[in-house]
């Protein structure tokens, strides 16, 4: 019986997440500035990221199931962070549109391939006592990445301003010791599942109605806080609005990363102990208070403290979500469980933020934070009401 918690490989697969964030947040702060520089527009940069996104998103279904049905897991999980550690570089060699479309969607489409096989991976190493632990450690490790990766970004353009290409660059190295990482993982010793026949791509959208009832009670409710659960940028657009300077709002956003990533671990033991459920309804209270205080906070303390809350939010959720959904499903349907809640909830998001974008638009970012608080308060009571086991 199982009683290591951070097992060899929860431990390799948090270490490869860690690098890649890293990668990938290194970009973060310049992404938009390096795009404009090339001749983007505005509206090219949302399109850009808007159809990258949703590559990303609808992939991780279709990925998951073809990882259940073939019964690996390691290749998805190789070749997922390969994909996404080349692109980067990929970025800064030519800037030709139709090429930097291709090198984005190509880095999130890697991500689209790993994240069901390496979810189940992770469930593989848990039991019922230690998922919250399992995920909130993965969890913690990858969102370390993202407080690293922005802050040497920001390091290197205080010594050597305006060089965004040479930062693409760089990140390949992090990206490189991910790849690396995955070559000491092993795939499970028994197949998950004996088909062998590559699924269709829409194929997980089949498991939703064929999948447990629980699950399915759980993953409407997800689905509906995903549609209120705007991007992040919005609360970067608001510091903006209150007055904070473009390095705050930088700052502001390494300090959540850091509280959520020392705070993952911590909140997947109160999982552990008092309940997914019990967790996930803590982290949607503190959504609703951060959302809340946004309509109607200015001071920089009093942002810096709602983005405190921020943080320990996404440490109440995130984890505990992919935690509380590997135990209502078999154990052969894992990554297409987590995937199809990927991939649906994706779609969610883009639809959160273009109404988000609307409501701010037409009737100002107090109504729009306002209104999400109380929609959050009221998804409270609908997951209060839901069984956390089968």
């Amino acid at each position: 019986m199982r009683t290591r918690i951070l097992t060899r490989t929860v431990w390799l697969l948090g270490l490869v997440s860690l690098f890649t964030d890293m990668a990938s947040e290194m970009l973060y702060p310049v992404l938009p500035l390096y795009l404009e520089s090339i001749g983007f527009t505005v509206v090219g940069i949302g399109l850009l990221e808007g159809l990258a996104q949703a590559t990303a998103g609808l992939s991780k279904g279709y990925f998951g199931k073809w990882s259940d049905t073939s019964g690996r897991r390691l290749p998805f999980v190789r070749l997922g962070y390969a994909l996404s550690a080349l692109s980067k570089p990929l970025m800064a060699v030519w800037t030709n549109g139709w090429w930097i479309f291709a090198a984005r969607t190509a880095d999130r489409l890697g991500k689209g391939i790993r994240s069901g096989a390496r979810d189940a991976l992770l469930s593989a190493e848990a039991t019922a006592q230690s998922r919250g632990r399992v995920f909130g450690f993965h969890r913690g490790m990858d969102t370390l990445g993202a407080a690293i990766g922005p802050a040497l970004a920001l390091l290197f353009l205080w010594k050597y301003p305006g060089a965004y290409r040479s930062i693409f660059l760089l990140a390949f190295i992090p990206g490189l010791l991910a790849v690396a990482a995955t070559f000491l993982l092993k795939e499970p010793d028994r197949p998950v599942s004996s088909e062998k026949k590559r699924p269709g791509f829409w194929a997980f959208v089949s498991y939703v109605p064929r999948s447990p009832l629980p699950y399915r009670r759980l993953l409407y409710g997800l689905l509906a806080f995903a549609l209120i659960n705007s991007s992040d940028m919005f609360l970067l657009l608001v510091l903006k609005e209150k007055g904070l300077s473009d390095t705050a709002l930088v700052g502001f956003y390494i300090f959540y990363n850091l509280i959520y990533a020392l705070a993952a671990y911590p909140a997947g033991g109160f999982a552990d102990r008092f309940g997914k459920k019990t967790a996930f309804v803590l982290g949607i209270f503190l959504f609703a208070c951060v959302y809340a205080g946004m309509a109607v906070l200015t001071q920089w303390w009093q942002l810096g403290g709602l983005f405190f809350l921020y943080g320990l939010y996404a440490a109440f959720t995130e984890g505990v979500a992919k935690a509380w959904i590997s135990q209502l499903c078999k154990a052969a349907e894992t990554a297409t469980a987590i995937g199809t809640y990927d991939g649906l909830s994706s779609v969610a998001a883009l639809l959160a933020s273009s109404l988000a974008g609307l409501l701010w638009y037409h009737f100002g970012p107090e109504v729009l934070f306002g209104t999400t608080a109380l929609l959050a308060l009221l998804l409270m009571l609908y997951f209060l009401a839901l069984r956390e086991g089968g």
